[in-house]
């Protein structure tokens, strides 16, 4: 008997046992009086009327819940908007201001240092270093709240492009570091070409300001396709990220180091953060202390290779 002949008898047992099963269940409701059949009609009317009930009661809770994502959502847009508006006036708003301010005390340097004694020249130079420092951070505060005002339509975006147009910017910060940069293919995605070049940007003059004092900076960009989104990293041989500051690497104005040792506001993973999230991805860090650190962001893959 071969294989096919095995396989039809157990077909065959399988239906016999079947048409029994079926055969008793039929002897047993003949057996029944009107009386049990009335009853067990009952019953599954009963039940049916409960089933019924109990999907009305899900219906309702689902509608509530959705009802309650769209006004938690609805509010959530009006206040970014609200903060992205804000953020943009108070930073316009300062700008006059401080010029004033800067202006003003530039000029008492440029007439008076030297001729007023050691501590009035330290003060004027403190009052500049603060007014400079202040224009940087109000025009960084501009720069992140233009994430979501000004941003350009999605188009096909060419990563590769993107990467040589930052080297191209970053030339003279790679050449006076000796920073060696390779990448790994990189693919077109649908994004605002000009946000791109930034939060590449971005991520790479971090790397080469942070890097070790005794070694070239060494930067890597790898980007591996995971399902519906493209996972892009950019990793560095650089002095790590303390694990205490790990939780507020990408709020606004958080620094690790004192701007005496690392210059900047502060304010560069933020908008990192707010461009990958206006794209519909998300960041994130791993880091060791000495060892340097990687930055991961998604890109959704919609019309992508």
């Amino acid at each position: 008997m071969d294989e096919s002949d095995v396989k039809q008898q157990e077909r065959n047992e399988l239906r016999r046992r079947a048409e029994e099963v079926l055969r008793g269940r039929t002897e047993r409701l003949r057996e029944l009086s009107s009386e049990d059949i009335e009853k067990l009609v009952h019953e599954l009317s009963v039940h049916q009327i409960e089933l019924e009930m109990q999907n009305e009661e899900l219906r309702r809770a689902h509608d509530e819940l959705e009802k309650r994502v769209e006004e938690q959502t609805a509010e959530l847009a009006r206040s970014n908007a609200e903060l992205e508006q804000f953020a943009y006036i108070a930073s316009h708003d300062l700008q006059e201001p401080l010029r004033t301010v800067s202006g003003f005390t530039q000029l008492l340097a440029k007439r008076y240092r030297g001729k007023l004694d050691k501590d009035a020249d330290d003060f004027i130079s403190y009052i500049v270093d603060g007014a400079t420092r202040m224009q940087k951070m109000i025009d960084d505060l501009l720069e992140y709240s233009r994430v979501g005002t000004r941003g350009k339509p999605f188009e096909r975006t060419d990563l590769e492009a993107v990467f040589n147009q930052v080297l191209t910017n970053l030339k003279v910060s790679i050449e006076q570091n000796g920073a060696v940069l390779t990448h790994d293919p990189l693919p077109t995605v649908m994004a605002d070409a000009t946000q791109m070049v930034q939060l590449f940007q971005n991520l790479i003059s971090n790397a080469i300001k942070f890097r070790k004092k005794d070694e070239p900076p060494r930067i890597h960009v790898s980007a591996e396709r995971m399902g519906d989104e493209w996972v892009l990293s950019v990793r560095d041989n650089g002095i790590g990220i303390a694990p205490e500051f790990m939780g507020r690497l990408f709020q606004v104005f958080a620094r690790g180091h004192a701007s005496s040792e690392y210059p900047g506001t502060g304010i560069g993973l933020a908008i990192c953060k707010r461009i990958v999230e206006r794209h519909g991805g998300r960041i994130w860090a791993e880091s060791e202390p000495g060892k340097g650190s990687t930055f991961y962001f998604t890109i959704p893959a919609r019309d992508a290779r």
